[in-house]
């Protein structure tokens, strides 16, 4: 692919997931069973994800403007979400009440990790 074509790619990619991961609160409501973990909206954890995921999708689109620029946050984004998705299948599997979460928040921050790692440049252009 070119770097253009990929550059602008990457763009969209970090655009549709600023928006995905400021979307996760009416999201959790439409379908609380896939993205609420135990004990539901009010649980302090659930409250602090939220704040922490509101934030880093703010920056992924101040990012999405100039993504080389940024790509410390991305490598982030892919590796917190791929360690994030590794834990919660662990739990996911050994908890059978959370098991829905298989087929909702966790493959959602795989293909995140796997979308936003596909298409950053591995090393930064010279020139």
């Amino acid at each position: 692919m070119p770097p253009e074509h990929r550059e602008n790619y990457l763009k969209l990619a970090l655009r549709v997931c600023g928006a995905g991961f400021l979307l996760i609160y009416p999201m959790s409501l439409i379908w609380p069973a896939g993205i609420v973990w135990h004990g539901g909206e009010g649980a302090y954890y659930f409250q602090m994800l939220l704040g922490i995921y509101a934030v880093l999708g703010v920056f992924l689109l101040v990012a999405a403007s100039r993504p080389l620029e940024h790509r410390s946050l991305i490598w982030f984004t892919v590796w917190s979400s791929v360690v994030h998705a590794l834990i919660m299948t662990a739990q996911a599997l050994g908890d059978p009440n959370e098991t829905a979460h298989l087929y909702g928040d966790i493959p959602i921050l795989l293909l995140v990790a796997a979308v936003l790692g596909l298409l950053m440049p591995r090393r930064p252009a010279t020139g």
